[in-house]
């Protein structure tokens, strides 16, 4: 009877027990389930709707600035015979690019790269590797960061092409473009953009939206290769004139609307910084074209469509450093300088020297990217209406750094391109026959006419 009772005793106890713990077992089970959802909830948490719609939105712009904007610019500007040929490469490479980008282009541009992290990234994102719907960049999902980053590195080789266009072949642009993202863009866009450890970076550049990793870099690149592809069959005795002023005004007009996704998405969320891009992208710009057609008028007697549509460029490209750290009226006068100084290269120095860039590459995107980003050093002064400097900088020390930047991003590309032109033409040739570029590269390499009678 007494082990009967005390048998009893513990199974009352037990019950008890049981019963008090279960409402604690209830809550680990729900607590663990709360874990479980937590890592997508806090991404969604980190995630701002509105930072993520206009990044969005910037990165369709930029593609619109190459797809139809620079393909019709550059279009305008050559031959009618030599159309569609400059509208296949700006076509071509960009879809070339974009998968270039996802493969390999994402994971050296912006991972760890260990030993090398100072020049180049790493192999950890290869084929967008751990990249999924809840991976955040700053305030916006990964994908988006990804996705307005490759349209950077779309437009750059794209710019090149205007540079020997009307005689190179279309497989020479394609392999060269390959090949130059991966050993020149891609390590560029590394030492200035991808933070602690890269070159640029550490030095404290100042390359807002890619005076240095897009302007310099495509007009140096585009320099080196009008001179190794040598010149047009005819160049300085046959008219060479642009076929349509009409198409490259609409061109240029798309770039400058495009340009607003190039500058004021590059402050990566829709903020102050943005705004402040935009404006500065709006003042440059004038400045630039107003400083371009004065300069015409007094040096030629007449202001010329072209000339306007050279300033546009010029602005932009100077401003694109710039942006986020200059203000407004400090805007108009970095436009106005670089429009003066793009000017003297493209009449006199090319003309000098004998170079053929057929649609001034180097003397707009190459000279006005090293003024934008020299000047960025100096009207980023808080006294002339930027933001100021970084603590313990001064106008002086920035300039520096500036200079420091311009020369590594010329160097680095210059010798760069030079070795990949010549691998290229190794394998497959950088010309087209005399015959085929006479005919035109429209229907000697496309088969394809841009207009019909």
């Amino acid at each position: 009877m007494l082990s009967n009772s005390i048998l009893n005793t513990f199974a009352r106890v037990g019950a008890a027990a049981a019963g008090l713990l279960a409402p604690v077992t209830a809550l680990a089970q729900e607590a663990t389930e709360a874990a479980t959802e937590a890592a997508p909830a806090a991404a969604e948490a980190a995630i701002n709707s509105g930072d993520t719609a206009w990044m969005l939105t910037s990165t369709v712009l930029v593609l619109f600035m190459i797809l139809p904007g620079l393909a019709l610019f550059y279009g305008g500007l050559v031959r009618s015979k030599n159309m569609l040929s400059v509208l296949m490469q700006c076509l071509v490479v960009s879809a070339a690019i974009m998968i270039v980008w996802v493969v390999y282009g994402y994971s050296l541009a912006f991972s760890n790269g260990g030993g090398f992290n100072t020049f180049v990234g790493g192999f950890e994102k290869l084929f967008l590797s751990g990249v999924t719907p809840d991976s955040v960049s700053g305030s916006i999902p990964e994908y988006v960061f990804i996705a307005f980053q490759m349209t950077f590195a779309c437009i750059t080789p794209a710019l090149i092409v205007g540079a020997f266009a009307e005689r190179i072949k279309f497989s020479a642009v394609m392999l060269f473009c390959i090949l130059w993202v991966t050993f020149v863009y891609f390590p560029m866009a590394h030492m200035v953009w991808s933070g602690d450890g890269a070159l640029m970076w550490d030095w404290g550049a100042i390359d807002f939206a890619g005076g240095t990793v897009v302007h310099i870099n495509a007009g140096v690149a585009g320099l080196v290769g009008a001179i190794m592809v040598g010149k047009r069959t005819g160049f300085g005795k046959d008219m060479m004139a642009p076929h349509s002023m009409t198409l490259t005004m609409v061109g240029a007009s798309m770039l400058w609307v495009g340009w607003y996704g190039f500058n004021a998405g590059s402050a990566a969320a829709a903020n102050g910084v943005a705004g402040l891009a935009m404006i500065n992208t709006f003042t440059a710009t004038a400045g630039a074209v107003v400083a371009w057609c004065v300069i015409e008028t007094f040096g030629r007697g007449k202001a010329s469509m072209l000339g306007a549509a050279s300033g546009v460029i010029a602005g932009l490209v100077a401003v694109t450093p710039a942006a986020g750290a200059v203000g407004p009226i400090g805007a108009i006068f970095l436009g106005a300088i670089a429009s003066a100084l793009c000017y003297f290269f493209v009449s006199v120095v090319k003309n000098k020297f004998g170079y053929d860039d057929t649609a001034d590459v180097f003397g707009v995107h190459g000279v006005g990217g090293i003024v934008g980003a020299i000047g960025s050093g100096i009207f980023a002064a808080s006294s002339l209406g930027g933001v100021g400097y970084a603590e313990g900088i001064g106008m002086g020390g920035q300039v520096w750094i500036q200079i420091k930047s311009v020369i590594v991003t010329i160097l680095w590309c210059g010798i760069g391109s030079a070795i990949l032109y010549k691998i290229v033409d190794m394998i497959v040739g950088l010309r087209v026959t005399v015959e085929a570029e006479r005919e035109g590269l429209d229907l000697s390499s496309h088969g394809e006419a841009a207009y019909h009678s």
